[in-house]
């Protein structure tokens, strides 16, 4: 290896960064300017938009290419020498996906009280980071947290199931991240999704290809500040045009009570009841299909058949005709595609069915349309109570022991700095934390006000546009035929809840560009991180250790390129595949990581007769249980492999399926407990290293 020149000191590497980034953020006050003046000017939507995500992307790209590097600690790293605040920044942008940004103020929005489990979940994580695992592992050095697996349990099977769990889950995580960037990447620039996503793919690769972990620290700090100037400017012009304050952390309540008075009166309004009851017809429709689902597909052939012929005897525009064939043509042709649709319709219609159940945080504890108080509402409200707590304690366990996050920490210069930086990374996810659930309130109050009520024809030019992009996203329905749009009428995706703030609040349209780049900064800097993770663990952990222990720098390196780019292109396949709903995705990759990598860890760094044994015994174990509750539990699986028992039927004390790390890591703590007692001691070298990690030789930070 060649030798690397002295790292200049901490304070004179922390002014010039300082400067730089000070430079980047003057430049990037100049495009917003430039832009709201080119619309004012009369610049066409679609200039304004590919001029913000092309702009922002050459930029994370100009900083990844400054920063290349073949150098094996760069590349893995970043040299070991990245200062704690701008680690803290680097890890709140690896740490703010597009779920975060994206998604956090939607769930609030949709689930009110319910969604704040996320925010105290994965705050309260970085709490469990800093006191049991960060300085820890910092100590510990090395690169990967398969490379900690290995040294603490030794031989091969604790490294190999590290490994493949990190693959695991980080291909889960940035698959969604994927999917953030193909929608965000569409809606700026009008492209198709799918076309969206291998654009938007151009700019995750760029960052990461070239410079490793080197070049996606800095270029995680330019997205950090562009995402969370894009996340408060809608934030605080949303706030001045409601209440004119420009303090929405201090103002909002006022916008909260208006908001549950407008509830109340939509609870008991006669034409809100009709919708829901049609919307549980429906279900109950679906539910009569599953017991003959022969003779209900035979039903609805026969009655798509005739909808295509009466649009053609009436002369419909051509439009709708190809539509119908489509829907025709796609529909189940066997009984278990029949089977599976029938059981997803079923489960998310009844989902559906309860607008109100989760309206912002003044909700009320029962459906629409029950009286309060009866034995299903207290039951319903229990169980929000339990799967509160139970996805909260898997968001912070998961968050703990997420590998791409656990790696951040690997390239601070000491294990004082590890600490320092966790300190930082959390004071800048809180600022976006806080502000998302305001973000929610003035947006529900938007729609509640200037939307509900109004007639089918009035809609205002969001609701199209979003509905034309993916009807998942947004769609409208008349199902109680009155001409008006009810409340239950309209379904908003928690996923463009965000993204569609601006326009929802009549903002301009500049406005919601800049909000487009800080979502697709989100999703890039996280893309990124996941990317290096699932490659490094490939081509260091797997590669290197395992197959070919006399593999050189320069080639695990160059591995690692490589499969940095077939990862991201697989990745992105799959995603096309729109698999929409992006925090629920991510939260499934959290109870994987919380069921594969906590026990394992915690007990490693603070339980000296932890064993390989009971290692690999407790991840198989973790990962066994939280994998088979996913499957049987989530929607999207659970129509995937034809489970047709209704849902409350395969919970465990009612919690979703999201939460399922809540059951794997008890046990793969209990599993590996009980292998580690019942099999031989660790060797005297893993009690040196666990001697090593917590207690700091004199002299050592």
């Amino acid at each position: 290896m060649t030798a690397r020149p002295e790292a200049p000191a901490p304070a004179s590497l922390e002014r010039r960064l300082s400067l730089r980034y000070a430079l980047f953020m003057v430049a990037f006050a100049g495009l917003i300017g430039g832009m709201a003046l080119a619309e004012r000017l009369g610049l066409p939507r679609s200039w304004i938009g590919a001029a913000f995500l092309v702009l922002t992307v050459a930029a994370y790209a100009g900083i990844g290419f400054l920063c290349r590097t073949s150098n094996e600690v760069d590349y893995f790293v970043a040299g070991r020498r990245v200062p704690a605040i701008y680690n803290g920044l680097a890890t709140a942008a690896d740490w703010m996906s597009a779920a975060s940004f994206i998604g956090t103020a939607g769930v609030l929005y949709l689930q009110g009280f319910a969604g704040l489990a996320y925010i105290l979940g994965w705050t309260g994580g970085y709490c469990l980071l800093a006191l049991l695992l960060a300085p820890y592992l910092r100590r510990f050095g090395q690169y990967t947290v398969p490379d900690f697996l290995g040294a603490r349990y030794g031989g091969t099977w604790p490294r190999l199931i590290g490994a493949l769990a990190a693959v695991a889950v980080s291909f889960v995580y940035v698959v969604v991240q994927i999917y953030g960037v193909g929608l965000i990447t569409s809606h700026l620039t009008g492209f198709g999704f799918e076309l969206g996503i291998f654009v938007g793919l151009g700019g995750v690769l760029v960052c990461s290809f070239l410079g490793g972990m080197r070049a996606v620290t800095w270029t995680q700090v330019a997205q950090y500040l562009v995402l969370i100037v894009a996340y408060l400017v809608p934030l605080m012009w949303l706030s001045v045009k409601q209440t004119g304050s420009i303090t929405p952390l201090v103002s909002y309540g006022e916008q909260l009570e208006k908001i549950a008075a407008r509830e109340k009166q939509l609870a008991v309004d006669p034409r809100e009841l009709s919708v829901i009851a049609s919307l549980r017809e429906r279900a109950a429709d679906d539910e009569r299909k599953l017991r003959d689902v022969r003779s209900a597909m035979a039903a609805d052939d026969t009655a798509a058949l005739h909808r295509i012929a009466a649009l053609r005897a009436e002369n419909a525009p051509l439009a709708l005709v190809q539509r119908a064939e489509r829907e025709y043509v796609q529909r189940p042709r066997t009984e278990a595609q029949a089977r599976s649709a029938y059981a997803r319709d079923r489960d998310a219609t009844l989902a559906h069915a309860q607008p109100l159940a989760g309206m912002p945080p003044q909700t009320l504890p029962y459906a629409v349309g029950d009286p309060a108080g009866d034995a299903a509402s207290v039951q319903r409200y229990d169980s929000a109570r339990v799967n509160f707590v139970a996805l909260m304690l898997c968001l912070m366990m998961g968050t703990a022991a997420m590998p791409h996050v656990l790696t951040r920490y690997y390239t601070t210069p000491s294990p004082k700095e590890a600490r320092r930086s966790v300190f930082w990374s959390l004071l800048f996810i809180t600022l976006l934390y806080l502000a998302a659930p305001v973000l929610a309130v003035l947006v529900k109050y938007e729609v509640l006000q200037h939307v509900v009520g109004l007639p089918m024809d009035q809609l205002p030019a969001w609701i199209g546009r979003w509905s034309r992009l993916d009807p998942s996203l947004v769609s409208v329905r008349d199902y109680n035929g009155d001409g008006v749009l009810q409340l239950g009428e309209l379904w908003i995706g928690g996923d463009v809840v965000v993204l569609a703030g601006p326009e929802i609040g009549g903002l301009p349209y500049w406005v919601t560009c800049l909000v487009a780049a800080g979502g697709l900064a989100a999703a890039l800097s996280t893309a990124d991180g996941l990317l290096l993770t699932i490659a490094n663990a490939l081509s260091h952990d797997i590669y290197f250790r395992l197959v070919n222990p006399r593999a050189s720098a320069a080639g695990r390196v160059v591995a690692s390129k490589v499969l940095v780019m077939v990862i991201a292109l697989l990745a992105a396949v799959i995603a096309a595949l729109r698999i929409t709903d992006i925090l629920q995705f991510v939260s499934v990759a959290f109870s994987l990581a919380a069921a594969a990598f906590f026990p394992a860890l915690v007990l490693g760094i603070f339980w000296r007769r932890a064993n390989g044994a009971g290692a690999v015994a407790g991840m198989l174990a973790g990962l066994g249980v939280s994998g088979w509750y996913i499957a049987t539990n989530l929607p999207l699986l659970r129509g995937l492999l034809g489970v047709t028992r209704p849902l409350a039927e395969c919970q465990w004390l009612g919690v979703d399926a999201i939460a399922a790390g809540v059951f794997g890591v008890p046990v793969g703590i209990a599993v590996m407990v009980l292998v580690s007692l019942l099999t031989a001691a660790p060797a005297p070298s893993q009690d040196a290293l666990v001697d090593r990690m917590r207690f700091p030789q004199p002299g050592e930070s």
